[in-house]
């Protein structure tokens, strides 16, 4: 069977990187599954893409759309267009998805009006904000696709209260729990970048910010930058190309002076920063996970977050990019988190993508 796998983003590379890798786990699969992959370039930074693929050990593309840097229709729309033909040339039989980007609901978009099965990697989430462009993404990826497969049990609630009928749902457990697992014997090797950027284990706050709706609107980057500016101890900051290009706008570099600031980094440089931080603040849906992954505790700047039951347990918790005194507040008391708080395991065992080729092969009775 001919499958092909489309991504774009930074989260989409480290998901399909567990999965390429997983293939071994189940015999034969590599020769009856025959995976490509479609990288639309939604990220076409060489450091949020070319960088990942080094990393990870994913295969190179056997396409690139070069689509990025427009606003969510205009992307969506060329990305379909783009995608429709490689799917109608090159015949594929089924399409596999991840997450909740612009590249995800192009590709289930296109995969099911050419009625070709859909797949979807980390089905179920909500974080109940329709306004949110990845929230319409992941509801109506889900609606289209033949098998969602859902991390936990929240999601698959969320999937059955919207209709969707059992047999589409599959229990995997979270594939990033997969990546975490599969590379952290690597993640030793690399202390020579916390010298490079003078950090010291547990000394520094790593902070990511890169979404629309908070670098795009003038007041909560400010807010943000604001409160990052405040802390006490050195803050680490891997530049987002998006977030760079908004500081220069909105003229908010004497923010940032006082910060540590680097390139966006690989994956494996990043999961090492994340588990030697004091602190991660991000509004990222993955580094949240990988967060706790990694043992740190985490503060999400954002109003709400599909991934709930990381805030139930204490070891997350959500700022208000509107507020920068309710920034600082939340950075203060993750600060002082006792690291001695139960961290249940959440997302399974870390074969979650054994799960998904085994139900990829029963589907196509193979």
């Amino acid at each position: 069977m001919k499958l092909i796998t489309i991504i774009g983003a930074r989260p989409q590379f480290i998901k399909a990187s567990a999965l390429f890798k997983s293939m071994e786990l189940v015999p034969g699969s590599s020769l009856l599954l025959d995976q490509k992959i479609l990288h639309t370039g939604q990220h076409y930074d060489s450091n949020m893409s070319d960088c990942f693929f080094e990393d990870l050990g994913i295969p190179q593309p056997s396409y690139e759309l070069g689509i990025g840097g427009g606003s969510h229709g205009a992307n969506t729309g060329r990305m379909l267009e783009e995608i429709e033909k490689i799917l109608i040339a090159d015949k594929f039989d089924g399409v596999i998805v991840y997450g909740d980007t612009d590249s995800t609901l192009a590709g289930s978009l296109a995969a099911s009006k050419l009625k070709i099965p859909v797949f979807h990697i980390e089905a179920g989430l909500r974080s109940f904000n329709r306004s949110m462009p990845e929230e319409q993404n992941r509801v109506i990826t889900d609606h289209l696709s033949e098998l969602c497969f859902a991390p936990t049990p929240l999601a698959i609630q969320n999937l059955r209260s919207e209709g969707i009928a059992d047999e589409r749902i599959v229990k995997t457990g979270d594939i990033m729990a997969d990546t975490a697992r599969i590379f952290s014997i690597s993640l030793n090797r690399r202390n020579e970048l916390l010298k490079r950027l003078g950090c010291f284990e547990k000394n520094f706050i790593l902070a990511t910010i890169h979404r629309a709706e908070n670098v795009d609107n003038p007041q909560k980057l400010l807010s943000i930058l604001s409160a990052l500016a405040k802390q006490k101890i050195p803050v680490l900051l891997p530049l987002h190309p998006r977030t760079k290009a908004r500081i220069e706008q909105f003229n908010l570099h004497k923010l940032i002076a006082n910060l540590q600031i680097t390139e966006p980094l690989g994956y494996l440089d990043m999961v090492m920063l994340e588990k030697k931080a004091d602190l991660i603040i991000t509004d990222s849906g993955g580094i949240q996970k990988e967060a706790y992954f990694q043992g740190t505790p985490c503060v999400t700047i954002r109003e709400e977050t599909e991934w709930v039951e990381l805030i139930d347990t204490g070891w997350n918790k959500l700022a208000d990019p509107n507020n920068k005194d309710a920034i600082i507040d939340s950075i203060s008391n993750q600060l002082n988190f006792e690291l001695s708080q139960p961290r249940p395991n959440l997302y399974g065992d870390g074969f979650s993508a054994k799960t998904i080729i085994s139900k990829l092969l029963n589907y196509f009775n193979l």
